[in-house]
Protein backbone atom coordinates (compact mmCIF):
# COMPACT_ATOMS: atom_id res chain seq x y z
CA UNK A 1 0.00 0.00 0.00
CA UNK A 2 1.11 3.58 -0.64
CA UNK A 3 0.94 5.63 2.55
CA UNK A 4 1.41 9.34 3.15
CA UNK A 5 2.61 9.91 6.69
CA UNK A 6 2.43 13.39 8.18
CA UNK A 7 4.33 13.79 11.44
CA UNK A 8 6.68 10.88 10.76
CA UNK A 9 9.38 12.17 13.11
CA UNK A 10 7.00 12.59 16.06
CA UNK A 11 6.43 10.21 18.96
CA UNK A 12 3.53 8.25 17.45
CA UNK A 13 4.51 8.83 13.84
CA UNK A 14 7.99 7.35 14.22
CA UNK A 15 6.53 4.07 15.51
CA UNK A 16 4.05 3.92 12.62
CA UNK A 17 6.82 4.66 10.13
CA UNK A 18 8.96 1.79 11.44
CA UNK A 19 6.05 -0.67 11.28
CA UNK A 20 4.99 0.41 7.80
CA UNK A 21 8.49 0.10 6.36
CA UNK A 22 9.02 -3.30 7.97
CA UNK A 23 5.75 -4.53 6.46
CA UNK A 24 6.78 -3.40 2.99
CA UNK A 25 4.41 -0.48 2.53
CA UNK A 26 5.62 2.37 0.34
CA UNK A 27 5.73 5.42 2.59
CA UNK A 28 5.99 9.08 1.64
CA UNK A 29 6.83 11.34 4.58
CA UNK A 30 6.35 15.10 4.39
CA UNK A 31 8.73 16.69 6.88
CA UNK A 32 9.77 20.21 7.79
CA UNK A 33 13.08 18.77 9.00
CA UNK A 34 13.96 15.82 6.73
CA UNK A 35 17.24 15.30 8.60
CA UNK A 36 15.23 13.94 11.54
CA UNK A 37 14.33 10.95 9.35
CA UNK A 38 17.81 10.39 7.94
CA UNK A 39 18.36 7.29 10.11
CA UNK A 40 15.54 5.50 8.26
CA UNK A 41 17.29 3.90 5.29
CA UNK A 42 14.75 2.06 3.16
CA UNK A 43 14.01 1.70 -0.53
CA UNK A 44 10.30 1.99 0.22
CA UNK A 45 10.62 5.39 1.94
CA UNK A 46 10.40 8.71 0.15
CA UNK A 47 11.10 11.80 2.26
CA UNK A 48 9.88 15.14 0.95
CA UNK A 49 10.89 18.44 2.50
CA UNK A 50 7.81 20.56 3.02
CA UNK A 51 5.14 21.86 5.34
CA UNK A 52 1.41 21.17 5.70
CA UNK A 53 0.95 24.92 6.01
CA UNK A 54 1.87 25.21 2.32
CA UNK A 55 -0.94 23.81 0.19
CA UNK A 56 1.41 23.24 -2.77
CA UNK A 57 3.61 21.00 -0.61
CA UNK A 58 0.65 18.88 0.43
CA UNK A 59 -0.73 18.63 -3.11
CA UNK A 60 2.56 17.36 -4.58
CA UNK A 61 3.11 14.97 -1.68
CA UNK A 62 -0.31 13.34 -1.54
CA UNK A 63 -0.24 12.20 -5.16
CA UNK A 64 -0.30 8.40 -5.46
CA UNK A 65 -1.22 7.71 -1.84
CA UNK A 66 -3.89 5.17 -0.93
CA UNK A 67 -4.21 6.29 2.68
CA UNK A 68 -3.11 9.37 4.63
CA UNK A 69 -1.97 9.02 8.24
CA UNK A 70 -1.61 12.25 10.20
CA UNK A 71 0.13 12.22 13.58
CA UNK A 72 0.80 15.95 13.77
CA UNK A 73 0.52 17.50 17.21
CA UNK A 74 -0.33 21.00 18.32
CA UNK A 75 2.79 22.10 20.26
CA UNK A 76 1.09 25.39 21.04
CA UNK A 77 0.68 26.16 17.34
CA UNK A 78 -2.19 26.39 14.87
CA UNK A 79 -0.72 23.72 12.58
CA UNK A 80 -3.84 21.55 12.71
CA UNK A 81 -6.46 24.23 12.09
CA UNK A 82 -4.36 25.79 9.32
CA UNK A 83 -3.03 22.56 7.83
CA UNK A 84 -6.16 20.41 7.68
CA UNK A 85 -7.90 22.53 5.02
CA UNK A 86 -4.84 21.89 2.81
CA UNK A 87 -4.85 18.17 3.58
CA UNK A 88 -8.56 17.83 2.81
CA UNK A 89 -8.25 19.90 -0.38
CA UNK A 90 -5.27 17.88 -1.63
CA UNK A 91 -6.96 14.56 -0.87
CA UNK A 92 -10.11 15.57 -2.73
CA UNK A 93 -8.08 16.72 -5.72
CA UNK A 94 -6.21 13.41 -5.80
CA UNK A 95 -9.34 11.31 -5.25
CA UNK A 96 -8.08 9.86 -1.94
CA UNK A 97 -10.76 9.05 0.64
CA UNK A 98 -9.09 7.45 3.66
CA UNK A 99 -7.36 9.43 6.40
CA UNK A 100 -6.45 8.23 9.90
CA UNK A 101 -5.36 10.90 12.32
CA UNK A 102 -4.35 11.27 15.97
CA UNK A 103 -6.51 13.49 18.14
CA UNK A 104 -6.96 13.77 21.88
CA UNK A 105 -9.42 12.33 24.40
CA UNK A 106 -10.61 15.90 24.95
CA UNK A 107 -12.61 15.81 21.70
CA UNK A 108 -14.52 12.65 22.63
CA UNK A 109 -18.07 12.99 23.95
CA UNK A 110 -18.46 13.61 27.65
CA UNK A 111 -20.23 10.88 29.63
CA UNK A 112 -21.37 13.35 32.28
CA UNK A 113 -22.61 15.92 29.75
CA UNK A 114 -23.21 14.04 26.47
CA UNK A 115 -24.04 17.23 24.59
CA UNK A 116 -20.48 18.45 25.25
CA UNK A 117 -17.03 17.25 24.34
CA UNK A 118 -14.84 16.10 27.23
CA UNK A 119 -12.64 19.19 27.21
CA UNK A 120 -15.75 21.38 27.44
CA UNK A 121 -17.10 19.50 30.47
CA UNK A 122 -16.22 18.77 34.08
CA UNK A 123 -15.02 15.34 32.97
CA UNK A 124 -11.73 16.82 31.79
CA UNK A 125 -9.13 17.55 34.45
CA UNK A 126 -7.04 19.77 32.18
CA UNK A 127 -7.16 23.49 32.89
CA UNK A 128 -5.61 24.45 29.57
CA UNK A 129 -7.79 23.68 26.56
CA UNK A 130 -5.75 25.17 23.70
CA UNK A 131 -4.60 21.79 22.34
CA UNK A 132 -8.09 20.31 22.54
CA UNK A 133 -9.51 23.35 20.77
CA UNK A 134 -7.04 22.83 17.90
CA UNK A 135 -7.98 19.16 17.64
CA UNK A 136 -11.65 20.14 17.77
CA UNK A 137 -11.17 22.41 14.75
CA UNK A 138 -9.53 19.55 12.83
CA UNK A 139 -12.37 17.22 13.84
CA UNK A 140 -14.97 19.74 12.63
CA UNK A 141 -13.21 20.09 9.27
CA UNK A 142 -13.10 16.32 8.79
CA UNK A 143 -16.74 15.93 9.86
CA UNK A 144 -17.79 18.48 7.23
CA UNK A 145 -15.76 16.70 4.54
CA UNK A 146 -16.69 13.67 2.44
CA UNK A 147 -13.54 11.80 3.47
CA UNK A 148 -13.48 8.41 5.22
CA UNK A 149 -11.80 9.62 8.38
CA UNK A 150 -10.98 8.08 11.74
CA UNK A 151 -9.58 10.07 14.66
CA UNK A 152 -7.73 8.00 17.26
CA UNK A 153 -8.11 9.82 20.58
CA UNK A 154 -5.65 8.74 23.28
CA UNK A 155 -5.88 9.93 26.86
CA UNK A 156 -2.67 10.67 28.84
CA UNK A 157 0.11 9.51 26.52
CA UNK A 158 3.39 8.49 28.20
CA UNK A 159 6.13 6.96 26.05
CA UNK A 160 5.75 3.63 27.86
CA UNK A 161 6.07 0.19 26.33
CA UNK A 162 4.18 -1.88 23.79
CA UNK A 163 1.75 -4.00 25.82
CA UNK A 164 -0.55 -5.01 22.97
CA UNK A 165 -3.67 -5.01 25.12
CA UNK A 166 -5.94 -1.98 25.46
CA UNK A 167 -9.56 -0.89 25.24
CA UNK A 168 -11.15 1.17 22.47
CA UNK A 169 -14.61 2.71 22.15
CA UNK A 170 -16.23 4.75 19.41
CA UNK A 171 -16.81 8.41 20.35
CA UNK A 172 -16.11 7.93 24.08
CA UNK A 173 -13.11 7.26 26.29
CA UNK A 174 -13.33 3.73 27.75
CA UNK A 175 -14.64 3.82 31.33
CA UNK A 176 -11.97 4.78 33.88
CA UNK A 177 -9.31 4.97 31.16
CA UNK A 178 -6.41 7.05 32.44
CA UNK A 179 -3.49 6.42 30.06
CA UNK A 180 -2.23 4.63 26.97
CA UNK A 181 1.36 4.33 25.81
CA UNK A 182 2.74 5.83 22.62
CA UNK A 183 3.65 2.39 21.15
CA UNK A 184 0.17 0.97 21.78
CA UNK A 185 -1.48 4.07 20.34
CA UNK A 186 0.71 3.70 17.25
CA UNK A 187 -0.08 -0.03 17.00
CA UNK A 188 -3.84 0.55 17.07
CA UNK A 189 -3.61 3.43 14.60
CA UNK A 190 -1.52 1.30 12.26
CA UNK A 191 -4.03 -1.57 12.49
CA UNK A 192 -6.72 0.69 11.01
CA UNK A 193 -4.87 0.86 7.67
CA UNK A 194 -6.25 -2.56 6.72
CA UNK A 195 -9.52 -2.21 8.61
CA UNK A 196 -12.89 -0.78 7.71
CA UNK A 197 -13.67 -0.17 11.36
CA UNK A 198 -14.46 3.24 12.87
CA UNK A 199 -14.86 5.09 9.57
CA UNK A 200 -16.12 8.65 10.19
CA UNK A 201 -15.73 8.14 13.92
CA UNK A 202 -13.56 9.19 16.82
CA UNK A 203 -12.10 6.32 18.82
CA UNK A 204 -11.13 6.58 22.47
CA UNK A 205 -8.21 4.38 23.50
CA UNK A 206 -6.95 3.56 26.99
CA UNK A 207 -5.83 0.65 29.15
Amino acid sequence: MNLLLLGASGRVGSHILTRALQDGHHVTALARSPEKLAHHQADNLRIISGNVLEVSDVVRTVSGADTVICTLGTDGSTTLSEGFPHIIFAMKQAGIKRIITIGTAGILQSRTSPELLRYQSSESKRKLTRAAEEHHKAFALLEQSSLDWTIVCPTYLPDGELIGSYRVEADFLPENGSEISVPDTAAFTYSLIDSGDYVRSRVGIAY
